[in-house]
């Protein structure tokens, strides 16, 4: 059982980056998906799909590499955890690496990019940093 999915989903991405892997798979849930969204609308991966089984479902997501600088995904960081949430409000909302990466929150619209939130006007739980 595991405490905290989205870190292992962060880590399991890091590690099929590492091995410079053209897919992981990732067990499904909502909010994984959503953050894969994310992902696929900022330009981060190729894209994503869910391949359906007996249990929970299965979340596919193919990398993105550049030609000669490898990953695009340069960085993967969980911000709030389970132990430590970590909540901003609309003035708040951080900028990653100086607006190149991305900070995914959730809010009470679902979970969005940091652009998405400025532009929408809302805060919320800081899951994760992607650059």
């Amino acid at each position: 059982m595991l405490t905290d999915p989205i870190a292992d989903m962060l880590t399991r991405i890091r590690n099929a980056i590492l091995i410079k892997s053209e897919k992981v798979d990732i067990p499904a849930s909502k909010m994984k998906v959503e953050i894969a969204k994310i992902l696929k609308e900022e330009g981060f991966i190729k894209s994503y799909k869910i391949i359906k089984d007996k249990k929970q479902g299965i979340l596919r997501i193919a990398l993105k590499y550049a030609p000669e600088s490898g990953s695009i995904i340069s960085g993967l960081k969980r911000i709030s955890k389970p132990g430590r949430r970590v909540y901003v409000g609309k003035s708040e909302i951080p900028r990653v690496m100086g607006g190149v990466g991305v900070a995914v929150i959730t809010t009470p619209n679902g979970i969005l990019g940091d652009k998405e939130c400025r532009r929408e006007g809302v805060g919320g739980e800081v899951l994760c940093y992607v650059w």
